[in-house]
């Protein structure tokens, strides 16, 4: 019998993969935030070059992510897993000893390479144990240990790096990471039989980057990125243009709250009632929460947006990244996860890039209220274009 047919969704190798994907997510998190105020006070660096030590991160992560697929088919899950996962931790231990901006900056390019491989490949792992009948909870869940990772990251990285020094906050940051590593080494992982590349084989297709199967579920995630980009990138600088700068960090936890509060219930529904129960009501409230916050004057309406805008957001993107993966055979599942992420990075980067160009010329509220047009578009989309594809499982 197959480990994904079990009726059990709480089985030990599941929580171990939720496990090392928390710890993951708990040390990138944490980094991202600590990073600049490492490179400004201890390195002497500019608001440039910490931003820079981002982009790379992003820019390698990107360029390397629609490979992800062809190398977990060639190389296998389990041995893609551990070489990936265990540079990742040696890369996450030389921050320890990065005390110069030059060496700061490589180590970030090449530390973007294996998250991107290594957050590819955790998603069919961490698939194998989830039930068939309770894909979009299990996925749900899964997910959610990013969303953890999301508050605690941060939370953790400030606190710590108040009263310590960064090279000891390194060091914290990197055991976390290493023990997600020792837990992957009690997940037995199925050695899948993976096709073999013959001399007959001399050029690669678009088949062996893309999952065209997940292509118009990735189209979608892309526009609903490039909407969430408006967050990630720009709330901040949004809350200090109201006064409300002082009130940005409890924005994200209350996103990250109403994010994970909905899961339990959401992955049920998309399991037993089908995805589009979940799909149009969490586009229309993460619509509507954009539309909230592009009128915001008060603390209030800000918190409001922040739950409108983590239920919406927070219940569709599992959802859609579940569908990338029913979309595919269980063979493709790496190449469709592949496709789903460099979309979804694709639109957080496009909006990153386009909405500052926008902010700068029309002002936030132009801004945020496109980005719920979109929204609503994608849901449009969703209906004419992924609605009415077929599931493979």
């Amino acid at each position: 019998m197959s480990q994904s047919t079990s009726v059990q969704l709480w089985n030990k190798s599941f929580i171990l993969c939720l496990a090392n994907n928390l710890f993951l997510f708990v040390f990138y998190f944490a980094q991202t935030t600590i990073l600049p105020i490492y490179i400004l006070k201890d390195l002497h660096g500019s608001l440039a070059q910490a931003g820079l030590a981002m982009t790379l991160f992003m820019a390698s992560s990107i360029a390397v992510r629609p490979f992800s697929g062809l190398i977990i088919e060639k190389f296998g899950r389990k041995k893609t897993l551990f070489v990936s996962e265990f540079l990742f931790c040696l890369f996450s231990v030389a921050y320890i000893f990065a005390d110069n901006l030059q060496v700061l900056l490589w180590l970030r390019f090449l530390h973007g390479i294996w998250f991107s491989i290594l957050t590819t490949v955790t998603v069919p792992i961490a698939n194998e144990f989830i039930p068939d009948s309770r894909r979009g909870e299990g996925m749900g869940y899964f997910v959610m240990s990013v969303n953890l990772g999301i508050v605690l990251g941060p939370l953790i990285g400030l606190s710590l790096i108040q009263p310590l020094s960064y090279a000891l906050v390194a060091t914290i940051l990197a055991a976390i990471v290493c023990l997600g590593f020792v837990f992957c080494f009690l997940i037995p992982i199925r050695t899948a039989v993976t096709p073999k590349y013959t001399q007959a084989k001399k050029s690669l297709t678009v088949h062996d980057f893309i999952e065209k199967k997940a292509l118009p579920v990735s189209v979608m995630a892309m526009l609903v990125s490039f909407a969430y980009a408006s967050i990630m990138s720009f709330i901040s600088t949004y809350a200090s243009s109201k006064n409300l700068l002082a009130y940005a960090s409890l924005f994200f936890i209350v996103f990250a709250i109403s994010m994970m509060s909905l899961r339990p219930f959401t992955g049920k529904i998309y399991d037993r009632k089908g995805p589009s129960y979940v799909i149009y009501p969490a586009l229309a409230l993460f619509s509507l929460g954009l539309i909230i916050l592009s009128q915001i004057d008060s603390l209030i309406g800000f918190m409001f947006a922040a739950v409108l805008i983590g239920m919406g957001f927070g219940s569709v993107q599992p959802c859609l990244q579940t569908l990338a993966i029913q979309r595919a055979e269980p063979q493709r599942i790496g190449h469709a996860t592949s496709t789903f992420f460099t979309f979804y990075d694709l639109g957080i980067a496009l909006g990153s890039i386009l909405l500052g160009i926008l902010i700068t010329a029309q002002g936030y509220s132009v801004s945020y209220i496109l980005c719920a047009v979109i929204v609503l578009l994608s849901l449009v989309f969703y209906k004419i274009c992924v609605s009415t594809s077929p599931k493979i499982r």
